[in-house]
């Protein structure tokens, strides 16, 4: 990054990820000067303000409002996201904030809706989200395969990920886990909004989707642990998505099918079965009844050294408030696409029907709220534990 100013920037959220994965990244940030962190635990605040010199706040409004800050990181619980945010667009104050951007679409409409609004008076306010997976040198990859057209057209992606696998000491392990008034969902809402935004990034939105969720199949939860997922196109693709956090070892395992070869993503390896002609063509030229498309099998280099993940998610903020969103590892507004996947995957469940998009965002928050309010869950003594957060990214 260039040498420029320093931006004055602050930390809401002191909890796994405030705590495990941004304070190192403030103690290390050249770029920034940070001029406050906020929790509503006390303790939590003061001790982190303490190791980086700074003023410990106990409500994000203070935050907000004393600290003369010009950017926020949000890592907080995901209901709040949207409050927090909203408040930070209206004082022309710049976010970064964890995913998902919302648990419901009609919060992440509000969230787009109140940052347009504010960048009609602040024009170069930036909103971004935290999807450091697309930095992850294996996903560039496939994106620029993918985009480069060489497959031809798409039929076919499939990805098996269940290499989330939690305990239930996990989901014991805070208040608000795994319930639909502290989370909002389970699996889709915590640990696969990344997966949902990479979907959408590499092959567009779906028109159509069908949703299978499994509700504390594995563990004593109230959400779901286990999805799979049917995605129609527009132009004939159709895609699959199978993850559960009950599977140990599990698979991540991803195929992107097209007229003129298939890759293959698993175990940090790209292999390309290049066919030698379309197949699409030859169904309809073929002189045999079982013959195949002849096919050769390329590994794909991958640059593994480039630079990824949340420190250089982080940096591409700050670059994109000195210089353009352009730099954006993944823009604010888009947020909504992924948590759309994810929201129309558990309305189909719940409704047992397909579902059209654009989501019924009303549809979907009524069933939310009326699965908040007739819940009868009891949750698990909390029990808290620390632990290096690092092990549960991709």
């Amino acid at each position: 990054m260039s040498e420029q100013r320093k931006i004055k920037i602050g930390l809401i959220g002191l909890g796994a990820i405030g705590a495990g994965t941004y304070i190192p990244i403030l103690k290390d940030a050249a770029g920034v000067e940070v001029v406050g962190v906020c929790d509503e635990v006390k303790e939590k605040a003061d001790t982190h303000a303490a190791a980086l010199g700074t003023t410990a706040y106990y409500h994000y409004n203070e935050l907000l409002d004393g600290s003369g800050l010009e950017a926020v990181i949000i890592g907080v619980p995901h209901y709040d996201h949207p409050a927090m945010a909203i408040e930070a667009f209206e004082r022309g104050i710049h976010v970064l904030c964890e995913k998902p951007v919302a648990v419901h679409v009609n919060d992440a409409i509000a969230m787009n809706t109140a940052y347009e609004k504010a960048r009609a008076i602040y024009p170069g306010l930036i909103f971004g989200l935290m999807f450091q997976e697309r930095t992850l040198p294996f996903h560039r990859k496939l994106k620029e395969i993918v985009e480069g057209g060489s497959l031809g057209k798409l039929v076919r992606a499939t990805w098996v990920n269940t290499k989330w696998f939690r305990s239930q000491l996990y989901y014991d392990s805070g208040d608000w886990r795994a319930t639909w008034a502290g989370e909002g969902g389970g699996i889709l809402t915590n640990q696969c909004p990344h997966n949902m935004d990479l979907y959408q990034w590499l092959f567009g939105m779906p028109d159509q989707i069908t949703g299978f969720a499994s509700i504390g199949k594995y563990h004593h939860i109230e959400v779901e642990d286990e999805v799979t997922a049917y995605f129609h196109h527009k132009n004939g693709m159709i895609g699959h998505f199978i993850a559960t956090t009950a599977e140990t070892p599990g698979t991540n395992r991803m195929e992107i099918v097209g007229e003129h070869g298939k890759l293959v993503f698993e175990n940090n390896s790209i292999q390309l079965h290049r066919n030698a002609e379309s197949m699409l063509s030859f169904i309809h030229t073929s002189p045999t009844k079982f013959g195949n498309v002849e096919c050769t099998l390329e590994e794909i280099a991958v640059d593994t050294e480039a630079p990824h993940n949340h420190p250089y998610v982080f940096n591409q903020f700050i670059e994109a408030i000195h210089s353009g969103e352009e730099h954006l590892v993944a823009h604010g507004l888009e947020g909504i696409n992924g948590l759309t996947l994810a929201n129309a995957i558990m309305h189909s469940s719940f409704t047992k029907k397909t579902v059209e998009l654009p989501l019924d965002g009303d549809a979907y928050e009524q069933e939310l709220r009326e699965r908040i309010k007739q819940s009868k869950y009891v949750k698990n003594k909390t029990v808290q534990v620390e632990e290096d957060m690092s092990s549960s990214f991709s």
